[in-house]
């Protein structure tokens, strides 16, 4: 039988927090709003699943171009392209130089 490549595949040390620090959301990630033509990094938080980008966009960086819903739509430089993604506020925070 062949091996199954899903979602998470060969994540474990990416998508692990630290021991002291496993918990679930902090509702201080849904009070930040953030704007059109702001940038944010992705860093994904295991402990939620849903609106999570792929592991291959950890540690990108992107500007916001606007909202879905809850969510917020990002524009992150890939190699030579630029992929819109779809990700919720748990996985994003604000970047300054």
């Amino acid at each position: 039988m062949p091996d199954t490549k899903g979602f998470r595949f060969k994540s474990r040390r990416l998508l692990t927090r630290p021991k002291g620090s496993r918990q679930g959301p902090n509702p201080e990630i849904y009070l930040h709003d953030f704007r059109p033509g702001e940038k944010v990094a992705i860093k994904l938080n295991p402990s939620m699943h849903k609106g999570s980008p792929h592991r291959r966009y950890h540690g990108k960086i992107g500007e916001v171009v606007g909202r879905k819903g809850r969510a917020y739509v990002v524009r992150v430089r890939l190699g030579e392209k630029f992929k819109t993604l779809t990700v919720l506020p748990d996985h994003l925070v604000r970047w300054s130089v």
